[in-house]
């Protein structure tokens, strides 16, 4: 997979949303981050994409409230989800990111794969896998990343990605789980590859245009 044709550093953001009503037209293609609020989600983003602010960090997880929308080119988004299952936030509050997360999931058409991230030291909560488990009744691919991976060793680390590689083939569907840190740059060549399949998808031609 050749990443040039994406350039993720040209990524710029273009608005925050309540709700997919507020959102860009439902046209193109998006890729949508979610995972719990002290996953590193911003971070992710920010690595990927080589921006160090692109995407807002807090040392208090949560803050992100909003549906973040940030355009690569014409027609190509990622989104930054609401962090969900973060217990220090009113109950009300945090009901209200989970309607406007289940709301996007479930009726944005241009969405076209899910990354989730989970901590590698804590991943597969209860709510992450009904979010994989939605994601492949959906048919949606899923990249899942497992961030902070610097904090294990590299024997651990290998062990763990394999276990939750084994623990998620229960749900079926495509999901392919690498480790990733921001703090050292580990697995963001890997999330780009998968990013740029997928964001490329709508440009490939169905067999049938291929000329006579």
């Amino acid at each position: 997979m050749n990443n040039n044709k994406i350039n993720f550093n040209a990524a710029r953001f273009i608005t925050s949303a309540p709700n997919i009503r507020q959102m860009p037209a439902d046209t193109g293609v998006e890729i949508a981050f979610a995972g719990r609020s002290n996953a590193g989600k911003s971070s992710a983003l920010n690595t990927i994409t080589q921006h160090k602010s692109l995407a807002r960090t807090s040392k208090t997880p949560g803050r992100t409230q909003l549906i973040n929308v940030f355009e690569l080119s014409e027609g190509k988004r990622l989104i930054d989800l609401p962090g969900y299952g973060y217990a220090k936030v009113p109950e009300e509050m945090k009901l209200k990111w989970q309607q406007a997360l289940s709301e996007y999931l479930q009726q944005r058409d241009s969405l076209k794969g899910l990354v989730v991230l989970m901590d590698i030291r804590h991943p597969l909560k209860d709510i992450d896998q009904q979010l994989l488990q939605w994601a492949s009744d959906c048919e949606l691919p899923v990249l899942a990343l497992l961030t902070k991976c610097d904090k294990l060793k590299s024997g651990a680390r290998k062990a763990e990605v394999l276990r939750v590689r084994e623990a998620v083939a229960i749900f079926g569907g495509s999901i392919r789980v690498e480790a990733f840190s921001s703090l050292k740059g580990l697995g963001v060549e890997q999330a780009k590859e998968v990013l740029t399949e997928w964001l490329l998808q709508d440009d490939m031609p169905d067999a049938g245009d291929e000329p006579a």
